[in-house]
Order: C-alpha cells, then structure tokens, then sequence
C-alpha cells in the first residue's frame, strides 16, 4: 500500500459525514506504518474501544470505512477465525466488525459486518511480521503471494457490499 497523509485519509471515508470524517482520531504514526507490508490501514479509536477504521485501495480509489465492533469479551477457550486472512485467534481476538452502509443505504441504518482481526493486523498476520496470541496460522500450500491476494479479495468483496 502506498503511504498516505491525513488529508489522504479523511477524504476517503464513504460511510461517514465529512464532519464525522473531520473529527475521527488518525494515528499518530503515520510515519513509522510499514506501508510496504500493509493491504490496509486500520487502527482502532483509543478514545472509542468500540469503533475502529481501515482504508484500503479498492477499484482504484481510496475507501475509507468506520466500523464498529462488540466490546464483548470470550473466554480464552473460545477460538475465532478472521474472514479476510484466516488467521485464528483465542478469545476476543477476532470481532465482528459493522459497517454502515455507503449512501442512502446507510442513513437508513443498513450495514454490513465481517468478522476481522481485533486489532486490524491482517496484512502483518498473513506477511507472518506478527503472529497471533497463543495461536496462529494453518499451513497452506498457497504461497505468500497468494494468501496476500486472498486477503485483499476478501477485504474487496466486504467493500463492495457497502455500495450494494
């Protein structure tokens, strides 16, 4: 993914008001991201433990999506799988992320969920730059490359359900 600067960030988003795009909370470390290693920005909202944000390069253009999630906590026997690296994860590790709808759809409160990484690190994950808690990854014969290609095509296809 190539580098991206505020301005870049707040203009993207599709499923939030300008305004709402204006005051989320960026991450400071905008310039210390591995942007090389990324499919995605995402990061949560330290001032909001339910709400977190990615964008990502989707049809030729920057989509940016406010998402939401359960602060529910599972117990640590409970083992989870992420949709979009297949990563799995003990307890609360993955969550399900929602998403209101792009346009009209989404000011009449439609929205979309997908259960994803907690911490929004799928990229990291499949690059193997971080591993898990306690679990991990299956073996695949699916090279590198490929499990990255089907990271973003599962990533894509839950972008395409907000304009749906």
């Amino acid at each position: 993914m190539r580098s991206l600067t505020e301005q870049d960030i707040r203009t993207s988003f599709v499923n939030c008001t300008k305004g709402e795009a204006k005051r989320l909370a960026l991450p400071r470390d905008l310039d210390r991201r591995p942007w090389d290693d990324l499919d995605f920005l995402g990061w949560r909202d330290p001032g909001a433990p339910d709400r977190s944000y990615l964008v990502a390069e989707h049809g030729g253009d920057l989509v940016g999506v406010a998402l939401r999630f359960p602060s529910v906590r599972r117990g640590l026997l409970h083992r989870s799988l992420c949709s979009v690296c297949l990563t799995t994860h003990p307890g609360s590790g993955v969550s399900l992320m929602t998403a209101r709808k792009a346009g009209a759809a989404g000011r009449e409160g439609n929205s979309v969920g997908v259960y994803m990484c907690a911490d929004l690190a799928c990229s990291l994950y499949v690059r193997g730059k971080k591993v898990p808690e306690s679990g991990g990854r299956f073996e695949e014969t699916l090279t590198q490359e490929e499990q990255i290609a089907r990271t973003v095509g599962n990533l894509s296809s839950f972008l395409r359900k907000l304009h749906e």
